[in-house]
């Protein structure tokens, strides 16, 4: 058994992990079918500097497929034994089946606003995330 999260927005794929709504994680039986659905409430602030990883790696996620991430929270999905996949969009359980089939992206994409070669946007509430 192996279990898959997506950064969600409704029933499709956040084009940016820090912002979604809630996480969708499957559970995929040894027959690379989905045995179960949970949704996942995400914390509020930058998906980096939350708790997610570790909330997601208690659950037994083991896999992430996402639309954009910035290299912060894929560092730290990383540490939490989380391998993530980018490059991602569309509905969440096509996008699912078509990982499951093979299709694999890119290990890592970059939030698109970054400056000068670091990742430094503000978010919405005023919130601005730094990285070196």
């Amino acid at each position: 058994m192996k279990k898959v999260a997506l950064p969600s927005s409704g029933n499709m794929v956040d084009g940016h992990f820090g912002h979604c709504e809630h996480f969708t994680v499957y559970t995929i039986d040894s027959n690379n079918n989905i045995a179960q659905k949970e949704v996942v409430p995400s914390p509020n602030g930058c998906g980096c500097k939350s708790n997610i990883a570790s909330v997601l790696a208690e659950k037994g996620v083991d896999t992430m497929l996402a639309g954009n991430i910035g290299q912060g929270a894929v560092n730290t999905l990383q540490k939490s034994g989380i391998t993530v996949h980018a490059g991602y969009s569309g509905n969440v359980e096509t996008v699912l089946n078509q990982f499951l089939d093979g299709d694999q992206k890119g290990s890592e994409a970059n939030c698109n606003h970054t400056h000068e070669g670091t990742h430094d946007h503000h978010h919405e509430n005023g919130h601005a995330c730094s990285h070196n």
